[in-house]
């Protein structure tokens, strides 16, 4: 089907080792960094509807529901994932799941940057292809939707705009109801939801606190809690253990006094399904609804939450919570991370193309230098190729992302990042000595620079992609550029989502299901019902369980 005719256009991956991508979304990582406080849109919401909502009535007494994050990214992985979510039910592994009557986004609905377009071709344009009518028979299923980062970028003007409509809210065959970027919602069976929109990791704003805690009043010590969070910061809280402050704090201060017991923790951000546990309390990310995939070898065997070095006095009691799965696996992730050397380049021309722009500009520099040490040459070629070299090592320092000197792990950034543009720098040497050893720089100019655009610049790209390429892997082993290991290589398949049943004796069943592969053709199927997609799989879709269902009570 055209564009014309699906309503939007189906997207290719982010390719986020792209040269401007990686400048603009830096700048509104820092902009928003910067100024989100004084844009934060949270406070203007308690202009808006106020209320939670009530699904705990229905005619049988259970409700199934789905939870699906960071999802708005190639059409290929995001539509394979709305597709499997839109059908009426999937078979996996020999049990029939029914589809969600609530559907719950965590968090990223689009990439790389908020705005409608945005939205609109990679994420609502998808799932209204997937489910493009109510279902015929059964209930309309509703849409919840949490922002994470990625959708602040633009103050979360977008996101209010899509998933906030005060009339005829609807995605496709899902409609909408939420009024705010946070809420609450009743379930079957004491069995309550909360979804907190923290912002960047920042504090939980009082409208917010105050609407939380007019739901809270309708929640009794029988109640049992799911709650929904922006970014799993029960894992980033091992790096930063202040990460975890704010959610403990809406545990202790909100739901805690009402008796309610906090059964599950859930959130997407980090683009792979991973589950901690004790006795009483899942910690569950699941981020696989479209996104790159992100690996997994760098997670602890075991995680205390809250912290103990965290500064806040009055923090809940730490607890030990042991590692129970992941997907894809430590030593699967390991496996797709050698990968970086051909997906790299591949994935993102740009970059190569950045690198062999950098690599010129700095060989022509040092061939300068090296031909004649004074008078008129020293003074052009000099300074260029100290330009050079400062620019070469501030990029590759900014690359490994050194967090705060007070921070964890701070010296092994600032090495990783040094070695790195130690290492092109050497790349650089050598090439001037390859240069000077040819024919082509006793040319009359421009001849040089030619030769150096056409013929030299390419091979040089490569085989400097190919040195930021052994740099990620390497330095992934230190637990330093563990996300760009991946981004760079855009790796779509390995997707995942949750599937949650609440029966009616109150018992809660968490199934994790897995994608292994997403489908890359598609037929059109126009004379479908209203309700089917309009798009099916020519490659088959095979959704299994990552690990036997998780019973919670």
């Amino acid at each position: 089907m055209e564009p014309q005719e699906l309503g939007f256009t189906p997207q290719r991956p982010v390719g986020w080792l792209a040269p401007l991508l990686l400048l603009s979304t830096g700048l509104r990582a820092l902009l928003a960094t910067l100024f989100g406080a004084y844009l934060d849109k949270r406070e203007l919401q308690n202009a808006l509807d106020g209320g939670w909502f009530d699904h705990s009535q229905t005619e049988d007494g259970e409700l199934w529901l789905d939870y699906v994050a960071d999802l708005g990214d190639g059409f290929d992985a995001t539509y394979s994932v709305a597709y499997l979510l839109a059908q009426a039910g999937l078979e996996v592994d020999g049990v029939s799941l029914p589809r969600g009557r609530l559907l719950l986004m965590g968090g990223d609905q689009v990439y790389p940057l908020a705005s409608g377009d945005g939205y609109e071709s990679r994420m609502k344009g998808p799932y209204r292809a997937a489910l493009p009518e109510p279902p015929l028979s059964g209930p309309q299923p509703t849409l919840f939707a949490l922002p994470g980062n990625h959708d602040w970028y633009d103050g979360l003007t977008a996101f209010i705009r899509l998933f906030a409509r005060r009339k005829d809210g609807h995605i496709g065959g899902w409609r909408t109801e939420q009024r705010r970027s946070y809420f609450a919602v009743k379930l079957p069976a004491n069995w309550w939801l909360f979804a907190i929109d923290e912002q960047f990791g920042a504090y939980i704003d009082d409208p917010q606190l105050q609407y939380f805690e007019q739901a809270a009043r309708h929640v009794g010590p029988q109640d049992r809690i799911i709650l929904m969070t922006p970014s799993p910061k029960w894992v980033k809280s091992v790096d930063n253990p202040e990460e975890y402050d704010a959610i403990d704090y809406f545990i202790r201060k909100i739901l805690d006094p009402r008796g309610a017991t906090t059964r599950v923790l859930v959130s997407g951000d980090l683009h792979h399904y991973a589950r901690y546990s004790d006795t009483e309390r899942e910690l569950i990310t699941c981020g696989g609804g479209g996104a790159y995939l992100v690996g997994t070898q760098q997670l602890p065997d075991e995680l205390i939450v809250p912290q103990p070095d965290t500064l806040t006095r009055n923090r809940s009691v730490s607890r030990p919570y042991a590692f129970r799965k992941s997907y894809p696996d430590a030593e699967k992730s390991r496996r797709l991370g050698w990968g970086v050397f051909g997906r790299v380049p591949t994935r993102n021309p740009g970059f190569v193309t950045m690198l062999g722009i950098i690599h010129v500009l700095t060989m022509l520099a040092m061939a300068g230098a090296a031909a004649d040490n004074s008078g008129l040459v020293a003074r052009v070629f000099y300074i260029p190729l100290t330009v050079m070299l400062v620019l070469i090592i501030a990029g590759s320092v900014a690359f490994a992302q050194p967090p705060k000197a007070d921070e964890a792990k701070h010296a092994r950034h600032w090495i990783a990042g040094l070695l790195h543009a130690a290492a092109h720098i050497g790349l650089a040497a050598g090439g001037t000595w390859l240069w000077l050893s040819l024919p082509f720089h006793d040319w009359t100019w421009p001849g040089p620079l030619v030769v150096a655009a056409v013929g030299y610049g390419p091979v040089i790209g490569f085989v400097a992609t190919q040195v930021t390429a052994l740099y990620l892997l390497i330095a992934s082993y230190a637990d330093v550029n563990v996300n760009e290991l991946f981004a760079g290589q855009g790796i779509e398949d390995h997707k995942s989502f949750l599937r949650m049943h609440i029966a009616r004796d109150g018992s809660l069943t968490i199934h994790p299901i897995a994608v292994d592969k997403i489908s890359r053709k598609w037929k059109p199927d126009p004379d479908g019902p209203a309700d089917s997609p309009w798009l099916q799989p020519r490659d088959p879709l095979t959704p299994r369980h990552i690990e036997p269902p998780i019973q919670v009570r």
